[in-house]
């Protein structure tokens, strides 16, 4: 177990000097806790902009004020006329409607389209006995299976049958464990490959 956490600490340490997306620190207790409810679906209507996705703004017949602008550290995207805009918290409705109130000064009756291109601020992190220790992004609804096959699949000598799912809730930590090895020899609830959430991190010990 030693040896894993001082392979997340490494990982921690070496991804963020070199500019990449940092892993997350956990800090705070935790527990193993049984397979959680499962949540809505990625929805992009109801998808939550933050820091690092990009946006295309479209305002109709307006095509020196249409933009496609990443979203920077600082939550807000730069438009033409209106400058600075707060889009990370925001919807893709709700920045649209802040938008048109923003260029209506400026524009008769604007009609603005605001829509994520690319998702970049949500993302899950692999680390220990996979073949690629990396953050991902979660573009779409992926489950247990998934990020381990995203990862490249398991090292030779991976622990399949203790795999730890690490969630933050409030100050602490949820522990959640997956048996690969159980689950494909069906002995293992179905439930147990549930759908991972941005932010969580996987640990598989070697």
């Amino acid at each position: 177990m030693q040896r894993v956490w001082l392979v997340v600490c490494v990982a921690m340490v070496a991804v963020g000097a070199n500019g990449c997306a940092s892993f997350p620190f956990f800090g705070g207790g935790r527990e193993i806790s049984p397979p959680p409810p499962e949540p809505a679906s990625l929805d992009r209507d109801s998808y939550v902009i933050g820091p690092d996705d990009v946006i295309q703004v479209v305002v109709w017949k307006n095509p020196e004020l249409s933009v496609t602008v990443p979203v920077r550290p600082d939550g807000r995207i730069s438009v033409p006329l209106v400058d600075d805009v707060q889009a990370a918290g925001l919807t893709t409705a709700e920045l649209k409607m802040v938008l048109s109130e923003k260029l209506a000064e400026f524009v008769k009756n604007p009609e603005v389209t605001a829509i994520v291109t690319q998702i970049n601020s949500k993302r899950v992190y692999m680390l220990g006995g996979v073949a690629n220790q990396t953050a991902f992004n979660l573009t779409q609804d992926m489950r247990v299976l998934d990020a381990i096959a995203t990862a490249g699949g398991f090292t030779t000598f991976a622990n399949k049958g203790d795999v730890k799912i690490l969630r933050r809730q409030g100050s602490g930590l949820v522990e959640y464990r997956f048996d690969y090895d159980a689950f494909l020899r069906g002995d293992a609830p179905l439930e147990s490959n549930f759908l991972l959430q941005p932010g969580d991190t996987i640990v598989i010990p070697d």
